[in-house]
């Protein structure tokens, strides 16, 4: 088997780990927190997991060529491939997808999910590959 045929593997386990620790988090805390407790929390069940990744993930962002001061900052960027944006809204918004495929835009990624901790009752998340 040839890496190429193999990335797409690794990103569904990638995916399966990501979407597992979310779950783990919603049955711990539910819905009605505010999304930086999610996030804390997130942060650690990956750490537990020992998947890795970079939270507040700064994407520069350029303009006519003009690098701009303000970057993009995603909530978490998982093993180098996978961007995480995180909600705790009470339904996820095309806004909330743009938002994630801006991302993915921006940093060259294919693979990114979006994560609502705040619909009840249960956890609702997305995969979008650009």
């Amino acid at each position: 088997m040839t890496t190429d045929e193999s990335e797409p593997r690794k990103l569904d386990a990638d995916g399966y780990a990501i979407i597992g620790a979310c779950f783990e988090v919603y049955n711990e805390l539910g819905n009605g927190f505010l999304e930086d407790v999610y996030q804390e929390c997130l942060e650690r069940e990956l750490q537990l997991r020992r998947i890795p990744f970079v939270a507040q993930h700064s994407i520069p962002i350029s303009y006519k060529g003009h690098c701009l001061a303000k970057p993009y900052r995603a909530d978490l960027l998982v093993n180098g491939r996978i961007l995480v944006e995180l909600k705790a809204a009470r339904a996820l918004l095309p806004e909330h997808e743009a938002q994630l495929l801006h991302y993915l835009k921006a940093t060259g990624l294919r693979t990114g999910y979006l994560v609502n901790f705040g619909a009840a009752p249960r956890l609702d998340w997305r995969r979008r590959v650009r």
